[in-house]
């Protein structure tokens, strides 16, 4: 008998490779299963190694080649490289757990199927709650508790004004409308394109509860009540909170004592929009209008109205009058409103306004049906046919924001030919700027390496996505999934850019945060900075590396990226960009969605499509097998193929009756080896068991199976002990590629184990009788109806001798009886 892979433990979900001078480089969240697909390998010695001209995919449960990959695209010496090339496996379509190895080196485990991104949409919301200012539901604690007092104003500077809220603009505790109102839009937008894909799982405060509002709803919320504060009246609007004085070392954000001359931990300012050049101290930023600012304030509050009317009738109202008010403020007042500096150089250098107001214009149009906004949108539009970094070599922190022209997209969308046919072309000519850009490198980047040039990722995916979703036209699919693998780690470092996503991948542990410094916070969903030119990080104030750089010799005299708390150019996460997730997310969330029609619950699927006459017989076993012969022969008898869910020990136990069992054509799995509780049966969300705990159990399960000559299902499912299980196990089982599944409640034919001591003891003709009632009134379509292969000798009343009474019934009745693989 053959030893598998599945006997080294552990699989080795994160192995980078096997040699110290190749790498293999894949996206470590995973590949849809119709995906352009593509490993990069790279190797540091020309003279040692020839270039490959093939690799293997694995099957990283059973050790077993799943497909030789013979599609090699030579890219020759980059970088630190001194050779690289592309490996395509797009037409591998099987779904599971993988690894690419060649003969030096060996890949990350990925996962390849078609829900691999099916909760990612809920993980940037988490960083954006963490974010939050005022009451901080992470914390669950206040900050900046007496924001603000008015500076710049002619006539109010001093004056204290309420505008608390809003968010953190990243691991500072600075607050912009610049990316705030950005931040809110993009949430806004997500949601107006993929509502299907949005969770009700917090309150408005964000704490956990249902509030019968999607949560990026209440997030995007958060942010406008925050947006109104900053705009009180229709001839004021204020910029920013605080400066770079907030730049006095980590703290957590209620215990910020920064005195800003009213006191330690008191009133910040609160910048008035002056239309002029604006900085306290020795410098000052390049403001000429107020148009970027308002126009910002204007589509973020048309939107909001639009979106929340549902919800908050009266309060869309406000939200569509400040959005003309803020508009024709813009219209009156053109120009660009930069943050503004004080004692550091450093700003959102912003040098574009013509976009903000285009998106303002064709959002309050969308909302009025004013021919005249249309109009407007359209020149504006015009004057910046392209976002002026997409093709550049660099740019001024900001300098072109936001990054992705959404307004091209909304006017692409109209339906009017002559418009819609012109913006799509501005879309496109971006697009082919930047892959000109890229020319031959190896993972396809033609992104200028600026200071948070991750962002500008996430904004050219989300171009070719919108192009792809007007036109069909495929032309930028690939480099779209190049850039998208980039942010999963298929870069130079091997480096996950979104702080827990994918929960198992290699994601930055030392961002620059005071969350994560100080008290060993995840900040989970945020999207850090990313790699920069090696030039401005040797020319940034204050940067440097707090311990030795492990991805050294990844480095080059180009590029640089650093896992290092001290290094804020790489290494930050910021709020605009995570919130500029969401759209991209949504859509992969959504297809997925569009693929699965079983039910879920905790991450676990409970039932099959419930529109088709198919179910699944599923049994589990432990320790008793007594009722195998008689179960084996009623599925013999009535040409019906089944599942069973063991425990490892059963499979040691009983090793003829699973070889009978997979030899007669069953699905045989596992049902945790050591029959482990895993959560808690009072208190559901409290996980029993350790994270390496669980999944060595399950991986024993496996090797269980194996060793006894199981071969494992090409379609992986596990059904937990007890039935019993919440979110982190759906998760620590998603990691390995393995999808998490239970019975169909309902009929109690679960109860079948029970013995007559018990409260909860039912005859097997209860058990027979409560599944014909079930089905009567409410049908078994997809069902997964669960009993056991053998059961305590103190019940004698064994169900599974009415097993044939049961499967013939359920044929009379239409039922298809299938595999859980076939039924999923």
């Amino acid at each position: 008998m053959k030893k598998t892979g599945i006997l080294l433990f552990c699989f080795q979900l994160l192995i980078c490779s096997v040699s110290a001078s190749q790498w293999i480089r894949v996206n470590q969240a995973g590949y849809l299963t119709e995906d352009i697909k593509v490993a990069v390998w790279l190797t540091d010695k020309n003279d040692q190694f020839e270039p490959i001209s093939g690799f293997q995919i694995v099957n990283a449960l059973t050790g077993k080649v799943a497909y030789h990959g013979k599609t090699v695209q030579q890219k020759g010496a980059q970088g630190p490289f001194a050779n690289t090339c592309r490996l395509n496996f797009s037409n591998f379509k099987q779904s599971g757990l993988f690894y690419i190895q060649t003969d030096q080196a060996k890949s990350p485990s990925f996962k390849i199927g078609g829900n691999v991104y099916a909760s990612a949409v809920e993980i940037p919301l988490k960083y954006m709650r963490q974010q939050r200012c005022g009451y901080n539901p992470f914390l669950k604690d206040s900050c900046h508790r007496f924001d603000g007092r008015i500076i710049y104003h002619p006539t109010r500077s001093g004056d204290k004004i309420d505008v608390r809220g809003g968010w953190h603009d990243a691991s500072d505790y600075l607050q912009y409308v610049t990316t705030s109102a950005n931040a809110i839009y993009q949430m806004l937008f997500a949601y107006s394109q993929y509502p299907e894909v949005f969770a009700d799982h917090f309150q408005a405060n964000g704490l956990p509860g249902k509030n019968g509002i999607p949560d990026v709803l209440d997030e995007a919320k958060w942010g406008l009540d925050w947006l109104v504060r900053m705009n009180p009246d229709k001839d004021t609007f204020f910029n920013q909170i605080a400066d770079d004085r907030d730049h006095a070392g980590f703290k957590l954000p209620m215990n910020d004592s920064v005195d800003y001359g009213w006191g330690k931990g008191k009133e910040r300012p609160v910048y008035y929009c002056t239309g002029q050049k604006q900085g306290l101290f020795k410098y000052q930023n390049r403001t000429t209008g107020l148009a970027s600012t308002v126009g910002k304030f204007a589509s973020a509050f048309s939107l909001g109205a639009d979106l929340l009317t549902t919800y908050y009738p009266d309060y869309a109202r406000l939200l569509r009058e400040k959005s003309l008010e803020a508009y024709r403020v813009g219209v009156k007042y053109p120009g660009v409103c930069q943050t503004a500096p004080c004692g550091s150089p450093y700003f959102y250098e912003e040098d574009n306004w013509s976009d903000d107001m285009q998106l303002a214009a064709i959002q309050i149009y969308k909302s009025t049906g004013e021919t005249r906004y249309l109009k407007d949108a359209v020149q504006y539009g015009r004057m910046e046919p392209v976002t002026p970094w997409m093709g550049a070599d660099t740019a001024r922190h900001y300098e072109w924001y936001p990054f992705l022209n959404i307004g091209h997209y909304q006017l692409a969308s109209m339906d009017n030919p002559a418009i819609s046919k012109e913006f799509i072309g501005l879309l496109k000519s971006g697009l082919e700027k930047v892959r000109e850009r890229a020319g031959n490198d190896v993972f396809l980047n033609g992104i200028p390496f600026i200071w948070c040039s991750n962002n500008l990722t996430v904004a050219l995916i989300t171009q070719c996505q919108l192009y792809r979703k007007l036109t069909g036209d495929t032309e930028f699919q690939e480099m779209e999934t190049a850039m998208r693998d980039w942010l999963f780690g298929c870069n130079p470092w091997g480096k996950c850019m979104i702080i827990g996503l994918p929960s198992n991948g290699d994601y930055p542990l030392y961002p620059h945060s005071a969350l994560a410094q100080l008290n060993h916070f995840s900040i989970e969903g945020g999207l850090v900075d990313g790699p920069v030119y090696t030039s401005i990080f040797n020319s940034l104030k204050g940067v440097h590396l707090a311990k030795e750089d492990k991805y050294a010799g990844f480095q080059s005299d180009r590029v640089v990226y650093h896992d290092d708390f001290a290094d804020y150019s790489t290494n930050e996460p910021t709020m605009d960009g995570t919130a500029s997730l969401c759209y991209y997310l949504a859509g992969l969330t959504s297809g997925s969605l569009s693929r699965d029609s079983d039910k879920r619950v905790l991450g676990g699927i409970i039932q099959g499509d419930p529109t088709k006459k198919k179910m699944a017989l599923v049994f589990t076993g432990h320790e008793f097998a007594d009722g195998s012969k008689a179960i084996r022969q009623a599925l013999k008898r009535n040409k019906v193929k089944a599942s069973f869910f063991l425990t490892g020990e059963f499979y040691r136990l009983y090793p003829n009756i699973v070889r009978q069992l997979q030899k007669e054509g069953h699905y045989l799995a596992p049902h945790s080896d050591k029959h482990l509780l895993f959560a808690d049966w009072g208190k559901r969300d409290s996980t029993l068991v350790s994270h390496d705990t669980f999944q060595k159990d399950l991986l024993d399960n496996y090797q269980a199976m194996t060793r006894v000559g199981i071969n494992l299902p090409e379609k992986l499912y596990f059904l937990p002990s007890f039935e019993w299980y919440n979110q982190d196990i759906s998760s620590w089982c998603s990691e390995l590629g393995v999808q998490l599944i239970n019975y169909t409640p309902g009929t109690v034919s679960n109860a079948d184990y029970t013995v007559p001591e018990m409260k909860n003891y039912r005859s097997s003709e209860e058990i027979y009788q409560n599944i014909i009632k079930y089905e009567q009134t409410k049908t078994l379509n997809g069902f997964m109806l669960l009993t056991h292969i053998g059961t305590d000798p103190r019940r004698t009343d064994k169900f599974y001798g009415w097993l044939d009474r049961l499967i013939k019934m359920l044929k009379s009745k239409g039922y298809e009886i299938v595999r859980v693989d076939e039924l999923l």
